[in-house]
């Protein structure tokens, strides 16, 4: 992986944005940051999101005579095993560069360690196959696969170790929920 797609996700990391666009920002807000190119859908009227292809943004309103609120913003980093560089955003392409096929937790670890960013392990509901990780400041998560479901390897080339997602916000509240209902697991889920 290249240095500068790496600085991308230790900068989400760090402060709970993807190129300055925050999960409480409008729809129009990010799309400024992140363009047009963004596939758009909707259940129900009341709920929202935009694809812009690893990033996707999220948003809720009571009504339709209501404005979108931002919700939750994920970044699909299992896109990149089968699709690379194409799932990136082509804004965020042009800022970091080329992005490998994926992305190692231990390598994302350590370079946050570095910066004196830490980690927190975080009980998950899809233990073992996935570990759960939080950076309190930035209330960001990252979602880790850790083992192989029954049958073997999973689709898309995903291998132990590679991160699966990252996501903002998850809270405090949150994470004592998880904490509290699934348990103080180690981060093998064990």
């Amino acid at each position: 992986m290249t240095p500068y797609s790496l600085a991308f996700y230790l900068d989400v990391i760090t402060s709970g944005t993807v190129l300055g666009a925050r999960p409480t920002d409008s729809p129009d807000r990010v799309t400024e940051i992140l363009g047009a190119d963004y596939a758009e859908n909707s259940l129900d009227g009341h709920g929202m999101w935009r694809d812009y292809g690893m990033a996707e943004f999220f948003w809720e309103r009571e009504s339709r005579d209501h404005p979108w609120v931002g919700h939750h913003f994920t970044l699909q980093v299992h896109r990149l095993s089968p699709l690379g560089s194409a799932a990136v955003n082509p804004v965020i392409r042009e800022r970091y560069g080329r992005f490998d096929r994926r992305l190692r937790f231990e390598r994302l670890e350590r370079l946050l360690a570095g910066r004196g960013v830490r980690l927190e392990d975080v009980p998950d509901p899809n233990a073992p196959a996935y570990t759960l990780h939080w950076q309190s400041d930035s209330q960001v998560s990252v979602l880790v696969h850790r083992a192989h479901r029954r049958g073997g390897r999973r689709g898309g080339g995903e291998r132990v170790g590679d991160v699966h997602a990252v996501y903002s916000s998850m809270s405090a509240e949150q994470v004592a929920c998880y904490r509290k209902r699934y348990g103080r697991r180690n981060a093998l889920g064990e």
